[in-house]
């Protein structure tokens, strides 16, 4: 069975209050429209997409299907001022031979690729079909004053969804009799019924909410975390702890957080001996699973002799964002008994936030003593811990 899709996305979205159409919104960190695509590129029957958006948004949205690999769109056309219109529009574009037509609102990005299946198949064995709910609400008529004249049955009654499906020659019919009767329908199935095409409802989802208000953006943000937290097997947060420690040294620089202290030594190491981003490093590396800087950057390796441990620490968060994990917040003890590090912690979070990309606010530093107890209390060095927290921007 050969279908193609008509994806009608030409709406203003001016209920949104946004400077965009909403479709272009992102929902999850991906475009609203994005979403929707997705789930149709699941559908094997699914063989040509057409997307219908506003005529000043052609070639941007050319662009985003093209940057997200949507190679089953096989068109981006220009919409109407009604929506009708925007799946005439669609509809010019279907090639020859497609026995069926799937139309769905852009606006819709919940749609499941079971739902759109279903939907095909009864339209395969009934000449049409819709994904539809039944009504839970109660029902009232009222006039022109806001006053309620009766309670409705709802018993019959179902909320029409998309997709609705339609053998593509009767869906051709549909709307060249409206056209020629100034017909006007909310839906592709009251097209179809003014033909008297029988219309067979599939159940569908409350899940497959249509976005046009504010709230609905948040609710399916809701619905979109909750099952991608339920469902993939990568977590969205990850904690890691690091530790790290260097003896003093003479005639080296102390270097901590990318910053040169004044003191009389400084620290040992094959690097710059930077002790606080080691440990920082390692705290990352910690959550990520992926060993400790010893593992990566190696002091048998010459090319990291005296680099600066800034650069490690751009290389540790690279790997996190390879993995998709950006840092939410770090907080770093450094345990010296001298000299006094808390005037350079104002730079120090200046270059660690640079180089994480995150604010500095996110980066919690803190110096204590061990009261001369132990080899930091005798000065024999400078000792460090680090806890990191990771997040996914967007959930795999």
């Amino acid at each position: 069975m050969s279908a193609t899709a008509i994806i009608p996305a030409g709406g203003a979205g001016l209920r949104m209050g946004l400077n965009i159409p909403k479709q272009f919104h992102p929902l999850a960190g991906r475009p609203i429209l994005i979403h929707t695509l997705e789930a149709f590129h699941q559908v094997e029957d699914i063989t040509d997409i057409i997307v219908v958006v506003p005529e000043d948004h052609i070639s941007a949205t050319e662009a985003m299907v093209k940057e997200h690999n949507m190679d089953r769109v096989s068109a981006v056309v220009a919409g109407g001022i009604l929506r009708q219109d925007s799946v005439k529009a669609g509809l010019r574009e279907v090639q020859e031979g497609t026995e069926f037509v799937v139309v769905h609102d852009g606006a819709r990005p919940l749609i499941t690729p079971a739902l759109i299946q279903d939907c095909l198949d009864e339209a395969r064995r009934n000449g049409a079909a819709i994904a539809a709910i039944p009504v839970k609400d109660t029902l009232k008529e009222i006039d022109s004053n806001k006053m309620i004249r009766r309670t409705v049955d709802r018993s019959a009654l179902w909320q029409a969804q998309t997709p609705q499906v339609a053998r593509t020659e009767q869906l051709i019919k549909a709307f060249t009799t409206a056209e020629k009767n100034s017909f006007v329908g909310t839906d592709d199935a009251s097209f179809l019924e003014n033909i008297d095409q029988p219309v067979k409802v599939v159940e569908g989802s409350e899940r497959n909410l249509k976005i046009t208000r504010p709230e609905d953006l948040l609710i399916a943000e809701a619905i979109l975390m909750d099952e991608r937290k339920s469902s993939s097997p990568y977590p969205l947060q990850k904690i890691g702890h690091g530790y790290d420690a260097h003896r003093f040294a003479e005639a080296r620089l102390l270097i901590l957080g990318g910053v040169t202290i004044r003191h009389s030594m400084g620290l040992r190491g094959h690097s710059d001996a930077d002790v606080l981003t080691h440990a920082f490093c390692d705290s990352i590396l910690g959550a990520l699973g992926e060993g400790d800087i010893g593992v990566h950057f190696p002091d048998s390796d010459p090319q990291f002799k005296n680099i600066s441990s800034i650069i490690l620490l751009e290389h540790v968060v690279q790997l996190a964002a390879e993995r998709g994990y950006r840092i939410s917040n770090a907080d770093i003890t450094v345990i010296a008994q001298k000299p006094k590090l808390t005037p350079y912690f104002s730079a120090m979070k200046d270059n660690l936030a640079a180089a994480c990309g995150i604010p500095r606010e996110s980066i919690n530093l803190k110096a204590t003593t061990t009261e001369h107890m132990g080899f930091t209390g005798r000065e024999e060095g400078i000792s460090c811990h680090a806890v990191v927290l990771l997040h996914k921007d967007e959930i795999i």
